[in-house]
C-alpha cells in the first residue's frame, strides 16, 4: 500500500478515537466533527435569521410565509454529508470556513423568490464568532447529554452493586495496611454518592451564548437599526436555541463556562480513576475474579494470565481526559484585547475530552461485568486479621475508664498477627462488666461493620 494515498478508515486514522475505539465514540461523531461544527453553524444561521423575519421591530425585512419558514428548517433537519462536502468546497475558495456557510445557505434558497428576497439577511451584523460560539455551545449541550447518559449508567450500575453487596463484610485497609472493616457494598455507595454529586453539578452547569457583533456591543446593528431592541433580539435568539445568553462579552463569549464544565468532567473523572485503581488493586489481592473469556489472551508469553485490563484502559484514558480538560479550562478564558484566534484551533478538539472519557466508561462498564466477587477470599482475609479489633475493645475500655486502653491495646497487637483466642483472654482479664465482656467475645471482624450495610443500601 503507498501510505503517502492512504484513505482515512479506523485503521488508517491518526487518533485512536477515530481508530481503534471509533465503535466506542460513535456517538459522538454527528456532534464533534467537521460535519457536527458545520450543521451546529447552519443551525445558527438560520434561527437567527428566523428571529429577524419574525421581528415586529424590523418593518421593512418581509415576513416568510410558513411555508418559507418550514423550507428554511428543512436546510438544518436535511442537512447531510453531502450538503457539508459542499460547504467545504466553497470554503476552499472563501478560505473562510463561517463565510462558507453563509454562501452555502444563500445558494440553497436560489429560485425561491421568498426566501431569495430576504437573503442577504443571512449573517445580519454578525461577526463569525457569533455564529461559531454558538455552534460550539450547541455542540457541548449534546455532547454533555451523550456523556451524561453514560456517566448515569455507570452510576446505576454501583448502586446496583452497592445495593447487592451491601451486607458483605470486607476488611478495609488504610495506608495499604489492615484497617477496620466495612462491607463491599459501602464502598460502591461511596463511588456513588461521589460520582452523583458531580454529575449533578455537571449537568446543571448554564451554557452559554453571546450574539452581540464584533466587540460585544451590536454596534453594526445599531448602525442599520437604531430604535432595535436589539439585545432583545439576540437574547431570544440564544434562549430559543436552548442556551443562556450572555450579556457581556468582547468578541468573543469568554468561555468560562467551558472552563466549569471542563473542570467539573475532570472532577467525574478523577473520582472514576480512584475507582479503577481501586479496583484493580482489589483484582490484585483476589477480591475480585475475572470472568474467562475462551479465545482471549491474557499475555503473548505467560498463558496463565488474565489481566485488569478494562479498569487499566479505564484509568488511562481517564487521565488523557482530564489533561485534555486542563488545558482547555487554563487556556480557553484568556484572549488577547477583544480577541485574539489562539481560541479556534483548540475548540476544535473539545470533542477529544468527550471521547476519551467515554471509551474509559465503556471499559469501565465492561470491567464490572466480567469480575465476579471471592466471598471466601474475603471472609479470609477478614478471620486473619483479628487484631482490627484492638479499636473496638479499646473503644469500650475508655467507656469505663480502664487506664490506659489504647497502650494496652498497642502493646498486645502493633506490628502482631494475633487470633481470637488471644482477644478473648485480653477481654477476659478486664475489669469489665460480665454483659460486656459476652458482647467483645462475640464480637468478630465480619461482626464490626458499624453501620455500613445500611448505608449501602440508602445509596
Amino acid at each position: 500500500m503507498n501510505q503517502s494515498s492512504s484513505s482515512l478508515s479506523s485503521l488508517t486514522a491518526i487518533s485512536p478515537i477515530d481508530g481503534r475505539y471509533a465503535k466506542a465514540t460513535a456517538s459522538l461523531r454527528p456532534i464533534f466533527s467537521e460535519f457536527g461544527l458545520i450543521h451546529s453553524r447552519v443551525k445558527v444561521e438560520v434561527t437567527w435569521l428566523l428571529q429577524l423575519t419574525n421581528s415586529a421591530h424590523l418593518n421593512d425585512v418581509a415576513s416568510l410565509s410558513e411555508a418559507a419558514q418550514a423550507r428554511l428548517m428543512a436546510l438544518v433537519d436535511n442537512f447531510d454529508e453531502t450538503a457539508a462536502a459542499r460547504v467545504k468546497e466553497i470554503e476552499a475558495t472563501t478560505n473562510h470556513d463561517v463565510k462558507a456557510v453563509e454562501y452555502w445557505l444563500k445558494e440553497s434558497v436560489k429560485g425561491d423568490a421568498e426566501l431569495e428576497a430576504i437573503s442577504e439577511y443571512f449573517h445580519f451584523a454578525c461577526t463569525s464568532e457569533d455564529i461559531n460560539n454558538l455552534a460550539y455551545a450547541l455542540m457541548l449541550q449534546q455532547g454533555r447529554s451523550a456523556i451524561i447518559s453514560k456517566q448515569t449508567t455507570l452510576l446505576n450500575e454501583l448502586r446496583d452493586l452497592a445495593h447487592r453487596y451491601a451486607d458483605m463484610p470486607i476488611l478495609c485497609r488504610t495506608h495499604g495496611q489492615t484497617a477496620t472493616p466495612s462491607t463491599l457494598g459501602k464502598e460502591f455507595a461511596n463511588v456513588a454518592h461521589r460520582l452523583k454529586g458531580q454529575i449533578d453539578h455537571f449537568a446543571a452547569i448554564a451554557i452559554l451564548g453571546k450574539l452581540n457583533g464584533a466587540v460585544g456591543n451590536f454596534n453594526a446593528h445599531f448602525s442599520a437599526y437604531p430604535q432595535v431592541p436589539w439585545e432583545d433580539l439576540a437574547s431570544a435568539t440564544v434562549e430559543q436555541l436552548g442556551l443562556s445568553y450572555n450579556p457581556y462579552t468582547t468578541q468573543i463569549e469568554p468561555h468560562d463556562y467551558i472552563a466549569e464544565l471542563c473542570h467539573n468532567l475532570q472532577r467525574i473523572n478523577t473520582i472514576l480513576i480512584d475507582f479503577s485503581r481501586d479496583m484493580w488493586s482489589y483484582i490484585s489481592i483476589g477480591y475480585f475474579k475475572q470472568r474467562l473469556i475462551a479465545n482471549e489472551v491474557g499475555s503473548s508469553t505467560m498463558p496463565h494470565k488474565v489481566n485488569p485490563i478494562d479498569f487499566e484502559n479505564a484509568e488511562g484514558n481517564l487521565g488523557i481526559a482530564n489533561a485534555l480538560s486542563a488545558h482547555f479550562a487554563e487556556k480557553l478564558p484568556i484572549s488577547r484585547w477583544q480577541r485574539d484566534l489562539s481560541d479556534s484551533t483548540v475548540l476544535r478538539n473539545l470533542g477529544s475530552a468527550y471521547g476519551h472519557s467515554l471509551i474509559a466508561y465503556n471499559a469501565l462498564a465492561k470491567g464490572l461485568s466480567k469480575t465476579e466477587v471471592d466471598a471466601d477470599k474475603l471472609a479470609q482475609d477478614l478471620d486473619d486479621n483479628w487484631e482490627v479489633l484492638a479499636e473496638p475493645i479499646q473503644t469500650v475500655m475508655r467507656r469505663y475508664h480502664i487506664e490506659q486502653p489504647y497502650e494496652k491495646l498497642k502493646a498486645l497487637t502493633r506490628g502482631k498477627k494475633i487470633n481470637a483466642a488471644v482477644l478473648r483472654e485480653f477481654v477476659e482479664q478486664l475489669n469489665l462488666p460480665a454483659a460486656v465482656k459476652e458482647e467483645l467475645a462475640a464480637l468478630t471482624p465480619a461482626r464490626y461493620i458499624g453501620n455500613a450495610a445500611a448505608k449501602a443500601k440508602q445509596i
